[in-house]
């Protein structure tokens, strides 16, 4: 399972692009695996054929755990596929009929049988994906629960734990680490009514526009692209805003790059391509990493009044844009007390209320 972003440490393999037996080159697409953020492809990285045994599709793996081989000739293919046949599965008479059998490596050549030796995983024993466990009633407190945090499930109705996707472990992990950031949280009501027509009568994205307005304040207050490390403030040249994107599964912030300093037509065909990619889970490390300011915009949902978000990692502030009414909407800057103060993001939310009324200028 190889390292498909900086952030991966385990893979779920959606397919295989190609089937043991199949002849490849260094380069060729081979499988499809699902990392924390997209479906990304894997090539292969020399020429031969792709032999298995082969890690099932839908199975889940951590980064370096063999999921299948490659094969110097065909020879060694048969030999393989031979050996798997007729040895016991390692699962042998527990009535699991779907267990992988073991493959003897006498049987094949002897490149293959040293790769396959050196690069075959410990059995890794554990619950099955779907199902952790299940309370069963009053005899489940009778239980030993080695997880404290189990503890209050057990005083309530039966239950089950599902495995969560990729992506929300993904977000699980990004927001328990964010949640150290000392963060503080100023709101104002701003008016939306100019900048919502202008994305009507010229059928533009109304999230884009306030990505683009954001861009502008922080050109105002360059503090705002700032990130705080043990050593000082990390002062970024470029402006790039993440934007919360709800994907279906859980939560993606494409990137939108020099958010500040590049034309709305270059920004606006950035935006078409990054949508299309979270559709189609297709979105590349590059896409989602290194925002420096992030906007999370709920204003499509008319109940929603007023929120506030957490600040990803390696940004000072994150902007919350709830429903607009006939006074505003309401925006809540959260930002990191470490960089910025209260001075800073009442003068950031005043800029901001004037670009707002600029949709001309955003624009251009």
């Amino acid at each position: 399972m190889p390292a498909l972003s900086d952030t991966m440490s385990n893979g779920r393999l959606v397919k295989w692009v190609k089937k043991s037996g199949d002849k490849i080159k260094k380069g060729d697409v081979i499988a499809e695996v699902e990392t924390d953020k997209a479906v990304m492809e894997v090539e292969a990285f020399q020429d031969g054929y792709l032999s298995g045994p082969l890690t099932a599709e839908g199975t889940e793996a951590p980064v370096g755990q063999t999921i299948g081989y490659i094969a110097d000739n065909l020879a060694e293919i048969s030999s393989a596929a031979a050996a798997a046949v007729r040895a016991p599965g390692p699962n042998a008479g527990n009535g699991n009929a779907t267990a992988t059998p073991a493959v003897e490596l006498s049987a094949v050549s002897p490149v293959l049988a040293a790769s396959m030796a050196a690069l075959r995983p410990s059995p890794r024993p554990g619950p099955p994906p779907s199902t952790l466990r299940t309370s069963a009633g009053p005899a489940a407190a009778r239980m030993p629960v080695r997880n404290p945090a189990l503890s209050a499930l057990e005083a309530g109705p039966p239950y089950r734990v599902e495995r969560a996707s990729s992506l929300r472990e993904a977000v699980a992990r990004n927001m328990i680490a964010s949640a150290a950031t000392p963060s503080f949280r100023v709101t104002a009501q701003l008016p939306l009514e100019a900048l919502t027509e202008a994305a009507k009568e010229r059928q533009q994205s109304l999230t884009l526009l306030l990505a683009r307005a954001c861009a502008l304040t922080i050109a105002a207050h360059p503090l705002f692209n700032a990130a705080y490390t043990p050593d000082g403030l990390a002062r970024r040249d470029r402006i790039d805003v993440g934007i919360a994107v709800d994907s279906g599964d859980g939560l993606i912030t494409p990137v939108l790059r020099d958010a500040a300093g590049r034309s709305w037509a270059a920004l606006a065909q950035d935006w078409n391509s990054l949508r299309d990619k979270v559709k189609s889970r297709r979105l590349m490390p590059a896409d989602y990493s290194g925002a420096t300011f992030y906007l999370s915009d709920l204003g499509v949902f008319s109940v929603v009044y007023a929120f506030d978000s957490i600040i990803p990692l390696g940004a000072s502030a994150i902007l919350s844009v709830a429903a607009s009414r006939r006074q505003g909407a309401f925006f809540t800057l959260t930002c990191d007390h470490r960089v910025v103060f209260g001075a800073d993001a009442a003068r950031f939310l005043e800029t901001l209320g004037q670009q707002l009324r600029k949709p001309d200028k955003l624009l251009a």
